[in-house]
């Protein structure tokens, strides 16, 4: 049944339209064979015989009188009364070979209902543009020619019937839509509220509503997302305590150091403190800044590509050989100090490990790319989602002159699926690295 799964729609609404839709087709198909089985063995057949009795009828008549008034009066009587009109020809035969009839199940019946009723020779056209029947009769000496309407074949239950089951039908699949349209927008609320809330975002007016299975879903959300915004906020709380209990100690030996009496001898020794000290305060604001995530920043409309235009400058003054392609404006709601930190950790480990780098952006209905590439030694394959754990380097043997804690680009792969996108690495055609970050629209 796995082929089957490929012509199933994805969709909820739809699916639930095809529970509804096929049980209801497969009763009308039921139904309608039944009616036709029943229409043809009853109505079709005693139309048929009905026409094929009124002609032996009039024929027999005919051939018992010899008066020619008499037999005019047959025939008119037959015209007004029957609607058959016939004419009789003299000295004529039958063609050999009988006009063929048509694909009509009808037809077949009033050929079948004539030849049980009828011992001469015969000839049926059901196929006249003028919408009469013609019937020829071999007789003794002369064929008998008769036109009747063709709608004396047909029966107008047909027709209602199939009316009726068309309309009801398309009435009851309008109310499914219908129904099925007000119990699907709870759900699509539902889930657009929940993938705002994971990209930092409020859906202020979201209540929930619909059926009641539906509603509980929706209140465990609303409570979920209480929870969570309350653990964000002690989170929030309790880093910015930490941030200033570890900044304190740090600034009081830059300040003792700052006010020591440096001799000649001491002066190289004092800066490599001072370089420890930076080098720790720049791990604490790594650490910090991973711990602490997105939280408290509000999204708004932001131009990234105005943005990238910034970093690329403030990258080209430090001296990084990097260049950007321009994808255009890119307007769309962003946290900005969170994402230009991602844009930011990526090019600086871009421009770490290689002598070029290159920024291109793009952008299509449903999704923004920027792709960061260098031309360094690039990483290997099995490593290249290892790289985005924390705290985790390439280089196994870690020393701070080798750069950074390990939370570069585990930020920034964080921002990045913060706003529901990711970060993904690749190889360059640069001979380096691609990090591919794509934004959702």
């Amino acid at each position: 049944m796995a082929w089957l799964k490929r012509f199933v729609p994805r969709g909820l609404f739809w699916r639930s339209l095809l529970i509804l839709l096929v049980p209801l087709v497969l009763l009308q198909c039921v139904v309608a064979y039944i009616f036709y089985e029943r229409h043809w063995d009853t109505i079709s057949r005693r139309l048929a015989l009905g026409i094929a009795g009124d002609i032996v009828y009039v024929m027999r008549e005919l051939q018992q009188e010899d008066n020619n008034l008499k037999r005019r009066w047959i025939l008119e009587t037959a015209r007004k009364e029957m609607q058959i009109d016939i004419n009789m020809e003299d000295d004529a035969i039958l063609p050999n070979v009988a006009p063929e009839l048509s694909s009509r199940i009808i037809d077949r019946v009033l050929h079948a209902a004539i030849a049980e009723r009828l011992y001469f020779p015969f000839h049926i056209d059901t196929r006249r543009t003028d919408g009469k029947l013609s019937i020829r009769i071999q007789l003794q000496n002369e064929v008998m020619n008769v036109l009747t309407p063709r709608k004396r074949l047909d029966s107008s239950t047909t027709y209602i019937f199939v009316l009726w089951m068309v309309g009801t039908s398309l009435i009851v699949a309008a109310l499914a839509i219908l129904f099925l349209r007000n119990q699907i927008r709870p759900i699509r609320r539902l889930a657009d509220a929940a993938d705002a809330f994971g990209k930092g975002q409020d859906a202020k007016n979201f209540k929930p509503s619909g059926a009641r299975e539906i509603r509980q879903a929706a209140n465990a959300f609303v409570k979920m997302r209480a929870r969570i915004r309350r653990y964000i906020d002690q989170r929030t709380e309790m880093l910015a305590g930490v941030s200033h209990d570890l900044r304190t100690p740090l600034t009081r030996m830059k300040l003792q150091l700052a006010m020591l009496e440096i001799t000649n001898k001491e002066e190289s020794r004092i800066k490599e403190i001072s370089d420890d000290i930076a080098e720790m305060e720049h791990m604490i604001d790594e650490y910090l800044s991973f711990a602490r995530g997105q939280e408290g920043e509000v999204p708004v409309d932001t131009n990234l590509n105005d943005m990238l235009q910034l970093l690329v400058e403030v990258a080209k003054k430090s001296g990084t050989n990097i260049k950007y392609i321009d994808g255009g404006p890119i307007l769309i709601p962003i946290r900005p100090q969170a994402m230009k930190r991602c844009l930011t950790n990526l090019i600086e480990n871009a421009a770490h490990f290689g002598n070029d780098v290159r920024i291109t952006s793009k952008r299509s209905n449903i999704m923004i790319e920027i792709l960061i590439e260098d031309n360094g030694p690039g990483v290997p394959n099995d490593q290249k989602e290892a790289v985005f754990k924390p705290f985790y380097q390439i280089n196994t043997a870690r020393s701070p002159n080798t750069g950074g804690a390990g939370l570069g680009l585990a930020i920034a792969r964080d921002v990045a699926r913060g706003h529901g996108g990711d970060i993904k690495m690749f190889d360059s055609d640069m001979g380096g690295l691609k990090a591919e970050l794509r934004i959702p629209i």
